[in-house]
């Protein structure tokens, strides 16, 4: 049984910093990739940052330079990095594992799958 479990989040000032991390207890990264996504009030959920078990990483144009997805050693953690924080990033962030299903990386942000999903961690941006 794969459980998915996010940390970090909070509020922050616009222009600063939070990391997020997620923890799948029962999974090890060694295939397909893994990723976060988001849900902004009144919109659906979408495509933050993906990234496979070499390590290649793809992200939504509008976090790219910002926001930096990796994991540990290990790959039993992974971590969101998010700098230079906009109020437009305030929303609901989930961490998946499993999300390509063999597909390829831009490919699969735009498709918001998972089979396993966390439950979410809020941040709350204030300009």
């Amino acid at each position: 049984q794969v459980k998915v479990v996010e940390y970090g989040g909070g509020s922050a000032q616009a222009g600063g910093s939070l990391r997020l991390s997620c923890v799948a207890s029962g999974y090890t990264h060694n295939s397909d990739c893994m990723g976060w996504f988001r849900q902004r009030p009144g919109k659906s959920r979408e495509g933050v940052a993906l990234i496979d078990s070499e390590g290649r990483t793809v992200y939504s144009d509008s976090v790219k330079g910002r926001f930096t997805i990796s994991h540990n050693t290990a790959k039993t953690i992974l971590y969101l990095q998010m700098n230079s924080l906009k109020d437009d990033d305030t929303a609901m962030y989930y961490c998946a594992a499993n999300s390509c299903f063999d597909s390829p990386l831009e490919e699969s942000l735009d498709r918001v799958l998972g089979q396993w999903w966390g439950r979410g961690t809020q941040v709350t941006v204030s300009a």
